[in-house]
C-alpha cells in the first residue's frame, strides 16, 4: 500500500509542475482569476483554491509539497476504502 500512495503523492507532484510550466510558459496575463482555466486548477490542485480564498501567496515549491501531500492523504483515503471493500467482497 505505501507504493501506491506515494504514486499518488507523485502524481500531485506532477499535475503542480505541470500548471507551473504552464504558468511560465504561457503569455503574461495567464493564471489570473478571470481566466477560465484557472476552475480546472483550483480543482486539480486545492491549494491555489486556498490561496484565492485566503487572498495569500505561495512558494512554487511550497505548492508542489502541499499539492502532493493532498494528493497522498487522498490516495491513503482512496487506496483504504479499495481494501476495505475489497475485502467484504
Amino acid at each position: 500500500m505505501r507504493y501506491q500512495i506515494a504514486a499518488w503523492a507523485v502524481v500531485g507532484l506532477a499535475v503542480a509542475g505541470c500548471w507551473a510550466l504552464y504558468a511560465f510558459a504561457s503569455r503574461p496575463p495567464a493564471m489570473t482569476p478571470g481566466d477560465p482555466i484557472m476552475t480546472l486548477v483550483e480543482f486539480t490542485c486545492p491549494v491555489v483554491l486556498i490561496c484565492v480564498y485566503f487572498n495569500v501567496g505561495v512558494s512554487l515549491y511550497a505548492s508542489l509539497i502541499a499539492n502532493a501531500a493532498t494528493y497522498a492523504l487522498f490516495g491513503l483515503m482512496v487506496e483504504t476504502l479499495r481494501r476495505r471493500l475489497h475485502h467484504e467482497q
